[in-house]
């Protein structure tokens, strides 16, 4: 009876975690499906004034007396002076844009969106910066997000990159594409190469008497499978295929870099801003930080960023999704069965 009695109080506690489980996962997929186009909003921030603020504040501190009131009538007409120049649209711009890629490179969406905006206003002697911090990933996303920083230069406005920590592979491919190129001295760099993995489970599959049939139409629609017995003209294809692609990525590099000898920098390797520095790589050591004290200076310093709206699905999903952790943990701890 004990035995009953603990395997009855068993199913009912399973019964409670599918339901709590299972009816999240019903309502966070309502919830996508109303809010699926759901739009983001443009954010801009003007760091001007900011770093401005940082940099007097500190200088005031240091002076007491007479030298303090000459300081505090300086900054007050210099304070006119950029509000002046500010309001009659005279000093220019420094529009800075992040990007932190991932490996789907989705971001995309959101660089499109700051660039269409930039473009929408920008003058011919305005910059955008963008500090890009990314190991690269999918060949079809980050192309298209060098795509977006080249209708930049098609417009005329000069692009500058600064990496403060990778820009690598698929990264890179986005950073050749500006005017100039600065980095942190540790900061890596370069990975101009291609690579592609994937398991194949038809031994393990066939050890067990499982078949697995693949129809294509077209010598070369499927080249490797997952399941499948693959073949060494599958195999041959798929690393034309890489080579092609590869080619391709030395041919982009060569457009916007042609003074890299791609034969020692298109090996797949990275290097670290120190040395890339003399290989062509990057043009200048240096911060995105340090970069910004200085245009703040002679250019209004305006941070640029589209920013998706979270759902409620995916609001909802990530309360759901913590509440069954903690409630599985509790459960597993009590559970008469843990020891299996």
């Amino acid at each position: 009876m004990s035995f009953l009695f603990e395997y009855g109080l068993f199913l009912a506690k399973l019964l409670t975690l599918l339901l709590i489980f299972v009816l999240p996962c019903l309502l966070v997929a309502v919830a996508l499906a109303k809010h699926k186009g759901q739009k983001g909003s443009l954010e801009v921030t003007d760091l001007s004034q900011s770093l401005t603020e940082h940099r007097e504040a500190l200088q005031a501190s240091l002076l007491e007396g007479a030298a303090l009131k000459r300081y505090r009538k300086e900054l007050k007409q210099a304070h006119k002076r950029r509000e002046k120049a500010r309001a009659e649209g005279t000093r220019p711009r420094l529009f800075v844009v992040d990007f932190k890629g991932s490996m789907d490179a989705h971001e995309a969406a959101s660089l499109r969106e700051e660039i269409t905006a930039i473009l929408g206003i920008a003058k011919p002697e305005d910059e955008v910066l963008l500090r890009l911090e990314s190991g690269g990933g999918v060949v079809h996303g980050y192309g298209l997000c060098a795509s977006q920083l080249q209708r930049l230069r098609e417009r005329g406005l000069r692009l500058t990159v600064a990496i403060d920590k990778v820009a690598a592979s698929g990264g890179y491919m986005m950073a050749v594409v500006a005017q100039k190129i600065l980095a942190a001295p540790f900061a890596i760099v370069g990975s101009i190469g291609v690579v592609a993995q994937l398991p194949n489970f038809h031994r393990l599959l066939q050890k067990h008497d499982i078949d697995v049939e693949l129809h294509t139409a077209g010598q070369f629609k499927r080249t490797l499978t997952l399941f499948g017995e693959n073949n060494d003209e599958g195999r041959e294809k798929f690393r034309a295929e890489l080579e092609s692609i590869h080619q391709q990525f030395k041919q982009h590099i060569a457009r916007y870099r042609p003074m890299l000898d791609l034969s020692k920098t298109a090996t797949g390797e990275h290097w670290l801003a120190n040395e890339a520095l003399g290989m062509g790589l990057v043009d200048e050591l240096r911060t995105s930080d340090d970069y910004l004290l200085e245009q703040v200076e002679q250019r209004q310093v305006v941070a640029v960023r589209y920013r998706q709206k979270k759902g409620l699905g995916e609001r909802f999903g990530q309360g759901a999704s913590l509440a069954v952790e903690r409630t599985l943990l509790r459960w597993w701890q009590g559970s008469p069965w843990k020891g299996w």
